[in-house]
């Protein structure tokens, strides 16, 4: 079975690794909007998104036809309050959402769209699910926020931030799944992967 990741991130390249998973990594451009204001069906909207536009994709090479597929879609954002937090158009805008965050908890969404095409079939079987993990920040002065931004850390980061990295000094805590809030779940996508294959297929990955 080939296993194609559709995500650019290496943060998701290197958790899927971590796992002992081999993978191939395709993206497409796709436009990421949902009609949902509910986090959890947003994430779930962008995953499949990008998941169907690679499955197209190979729908044009020939290992479409001769191989069993499985692609893996995902997206992450934040919420705070209600509000959807993505990746920060600009670096104020980084400011502004690190600010919004400080001395209190937010909900961080990582949604995921698995489908399985097995060889010579038209259609997928999909499997979709989303994992959620509170997060708690210290507080962080102005020059704080503005140092951290200033190394383009946060740019490419929903909610203007990475816990992995230079920010973990301000992360007072978590409830839930640490890798979901790094960007993949990779303990549930696993368990998960097994039950879409099937027992024997699943033993496989």
């Amino acid at each position: 079975m080939k296993i194609i990741l559709a995500s650019a991130s290496p943060r998701r390249r290197e958790l899927l690794t971590q796992i002992g998973l081999e993978f191939d990594i395709i993206t497409a451009d796709v436009e990421e909007h949902s009609e949902s204001q509910d986090p959890s069906r947003v994430v779930m909207d962008l995953s499949a998104l990008k998941a169907c536009a690679v499955l197209e994709q190979l729908g044009m090479q020939q290992m479409f036809q001769t191989e069993d597929i499985l692609v893996i879609g995902a997206d992450t954002i934040v919420s705070c309050d209600g509000r959807i937090l993505g990746k920060p158009k600009d670096e104020q805008d980084a400011v502004s959402m690190l600010e919004r965050l400080q001395d209190r908890g937010h909900q961080v969404y990582t949604g995921m769209t698995l489908l399985y095409r097995r060889a010579g079939e038209q259609s997928p079987v999909r499997k979709q699910f989303y994992e959620e993990t509170e997060v708690f920040f210290y507080p962080m002065s102005s020059a704080e926020i503005e140092d951290y931004v200033s190394s383009k850390d946060p740019m490419d980061k929903a909610g203007s931030y990475g816990i992995q990295g230079f920010c973990a000094r301000y992360i007072k805590g978590i409830r839930g799944d640490y890798n979901n809030v790094v960007g993949l779940p990779v303990g549930r996508l696993y368990q998960e992967m097994k039950g879409l294959l099937g027992d024997e297929e699943g033993s496989n990955i």
